[in-house]
């Protein structure tokens, strides 16, 4: 299983991370298990932004990870996405991060499976227990050890 964090803080966000889970069900060889609920929150990148819509997809496919990667990017650049140099942690319509991807484990220069912050990110994790409560981050053990008592997220469920 692979599983998306789903992200945005612009151009009515809920309705983009909702658009988004939709998008991933007829992406080639691939079928879309499980959605989280929608979560807002704080922004991780500079405060002077709007908060931020998030959810976690698990997805069953046949793509490699780097054509995945390519479909992803594809999906942000349709939603009006475009990666800016040296951009990071900035708003944006949307955003699409593989998390995992079985028990992979792949660093390259346009991709680091497991994603590096996943268990840092209260606005991935928790989504990602939601769907996955015994998930295991591969070279890490157990999401739910790794993060510890998750009451005080700071999130709120949209739905």
């Amino acid at each position: 299983m692979v599983y998306i964090g789903i992200g945005a803080n612009l151009q009515g966000p809920a309705e983009r991370v909702a658009g988004a889970i939709h998008d991933l069900d007829p992406l080639p060889h691939s079928r879309l298990e499980a959605a989280s609920r929608r979560y807002i929150g704080p922004p991780m990148g500079p405060p002077d932004q709007p908060d931020y819509v998030n959810a976690v997809a698990r997805l069953a496919t046949a793509l490699a990870p780097c054509d995945l990667l390519d479909e992803l990017q594809r999906l942000e650049h349709a939603s009006g996405r475009r990666r800016e140099q040296g951009e990071r942690w900035g708003p944006r319509p949307l955003d699409l991060d593989i998390l995992l991807y079985g028990d992979q484990v792949l660093t390259d220069d346009r991709l680091t499976v497991p994603h590096p912050g996943l268990h840092l990110r209260p606005f991935v994790y928790v989504p990602l227990l939601e769907i996955a409560p015994a998930v295991v981050v591969p070279g890490r053990g157990p999401l739910e050890a790794l993060v510890g008592d998750v009451e005080d997220h700071g999130l709120t469920a949209l739905d």
